[in-house]
């Protein structure tokens, strides 16, 4: 996508405008390349992180309120053309068609046979639903009621509180759809909603909660920020708290002045792979309080990078109550001693009730009493995250074993391959003196949505199997281009990048990290 079609969208997104839709509701072919499929899995995967949990029950396997309508609703099928990474909007997607109070949403992602597709074959980075009738809360932008990103964090308010829903409402659709792979996908975005028809007995006395969107990069049309190896105390680097000038002297985009009165009564953090807890504080005056840290709980036998986790959500009878003035800030937490997490996020979406509800759980002051106990898991192990990568490959050369030549001033990248050192075809690295440099170009930046290549630093031999968990940003020296192409966030704007000029005498190995099947390596040498 061209910038001036992002900036287009983005502008579709901030004034409610029409735009052009990316996908049609009409059906497709159904997809038949059954290995890249999540299929029913045995796996005995246990957390390789640990977390505290208050209850052993996730949030999915809560049972359903009474009264509840479950719609199960989709839109697509969505073309995925190869290796698209862009942002896009969708100004029109399905809705209930009956006025009630939404209690409970679960995305997901599915092939036009019903079936899950692999992480890493393609994902949702991530889906925003806006509400275009509402006015958000902590930013200029139609209210944003509902996030999901590959972790697929369900959302569900504890009663007696509901989001107000009126079928004159109209949504909208923010997506970033990845496709890891050089072959067109097609795909649908599914979300189940639980709604109580306003005909429902259990109607009665429900109590608005309204969504207050929390994120460390609020506003921003992309809200990222990278967590590279070493930063904060080269164990673990909190956003913004240990960056430095992280808003570039503006206001801190982490914070909102509540403008009710309200009890907070749900929220969950989103993270990218790396990412291990989130946190949510409240301030009045001189006096912070915490309220609540979302840790991540990875399944992932590698460790804390990849997919392969779940959230913790806060209890259904949690109640923090604020008041109009008082300012939230939240802040997001990274591992940075393993490797770097380029275009990290840290969103919160908080749940604020107002007040009236009586006869339920305690409502607490966060100022007197502490409200910062453990929550729970949203679910468990999902099968679409078991294939994980980091096997013996023998389609990827050990390139540190190669000889040299000479490196050309222009590297192309073409057809998803490196003109250079490709760890794929290459029978040789090529090599500069120290000093010297050479460009990378990609060729392949316009081709469709958009093939926004990267040049990552990894560890060597960086050449086993593909996967949720492999290859990672680990090389021993931290380089990145940047997601070389002209298509505004997330791309660089640039299609070229040259190596650093101050690289010590060694041998070099990269990856691609928007698709990471890319591996190549050069050679500074005397």
């Amino acid at each position: 996508m061209k910038r001036t079609a992002l900036l287009f969208a983005v502008a579709v997104v901030l004034v409610a405008c029409s735009a052009t839709e990316s996908a049609s509701p009409a059906s497709t072919t159904p997809e038949t390349a059954a290995p890249e499929t999540a299929m029913a899995s045995t796996t005995s995967l246990v957390p390789q992180t640990t977390v505290a949990v208050s209850t052993t029950t996730t949030l999915a396997e809560l049972p359903t309120r009474a009264g509840v309508t479950t719609l199960k609703l989709k839109y697509g099928p969505f073309d995925i053309q190869p290796g698209q990474n862009n942002i896009d909007v969708v100004r029109s997607v399905p809705q209930p068609e009956m006025n009630g109070w939404i209690v409970g949403i679960r995305p997901d992602l599915k092939y036009d046979d019903g079936t899950t597709p692999r992480v890493d074959i393609v994902h949702l980075h991530h889906g925003v639903w806006l509400n275009v009738a509402g006015k958000d809360l902590t930013s200029p932008l139609p209210e944003r009621f509902f996030a999901a990103g590959e972790e697929k964090t369900t959302m569900a308010l504890p009663a007696p509180y509901g989001y107000r829903y009126q079928t004159s409402d109209r949504w909208i659709l923010n997506y970033m759809l990845h496709n890891l792979t050089p072959e067109n996908k097609k795909v649908w975005i599914t979300y189940e909603i639980d709604i109580i028809p306003d005909d429902a007995t259990e109607a009665a006395g429900m109590i608005p909660a309204h969504p207050a969107w929390m994120d460390v990069q609020n506003g921003e049309i992309y809200p990222v920020f990278d967590a590279l190896r070493g930063d904060g105390d080269g164990v673990t680097y909190t956003y913004p708290d240990q960056a430095t000038d992280p808003y570039k002297g503006g206001a801190p985009k982490n914070e909102w002045a509540s403008t009710m009165d309200g009890v907070i009564v749900a929220t969950a953090g989103h993270l990218h792979p790396g990412g291990l807890q989130t946190d949510l504080w409240v301030a009045r005056g001189d006096e912070k309080a915490h309220l609540f840290t979302s840790e991540a709980n990875y399944y992932e036998p590698a460790g804390a990078v990849s997919w392969d986790v779940s959230m913790t959500v806060t209890m259904p009878d949690y109640r923090a109550v604020i008041k109009k003035g008082d300012v939230l800030s939240t802040t997001a937490t990274y591992d940075s001693a393993r490797a770097s997490w380029y275009e990290s996020m840290g969103i919160m979406v908080t749940w604020i009730g107002e007040l009236g509800e009586t006869g339920g759980p305690a409502l607490a002051d966060p100022f007197t009493t502490p409200v910062d106990k453990p929550g729970m898991l949203t679910h468990g192990h999902l099968p679409e995250n078991d294939f994980h990568g980091g096997d013996a490959d023998p389609s990827f050369l050990d390139l540190t074993a190669f000889p040299s030549e000479p490196a050309k001033p222009v590297v192309e990248i073409g057809g998803w391959v490196y003109g250079q050192g490709d760890m794929n075809i290459a029978a040789a690295v090529p090599s500069v003196k120290p000093g010297g440099t050479f460009t990378f170009d990609n060729l392949d930046a316009d081709i469709g949505n958009g093939q926004w290549h990267t040049i990552t630093a990894c560890a060597a031999p960086c050449n086993q199997s593909t996967g949720i968990a492999y290859p990672l940003a680990d090389g021993p020296v931290i380089f990145d281009s940047g997601q070389l192409g002209n298509g505004g966030p997330p791309t660089a704007d640039r299609t070229t990048w040259t190596i650093p000029a101050d690289l010590a005498v060694g041998t070099y190995t990269y990856f691609c990290r928007v698709h990471p099947m890319m591996r190549g390596a050069f050679r500074v040498e005397n």
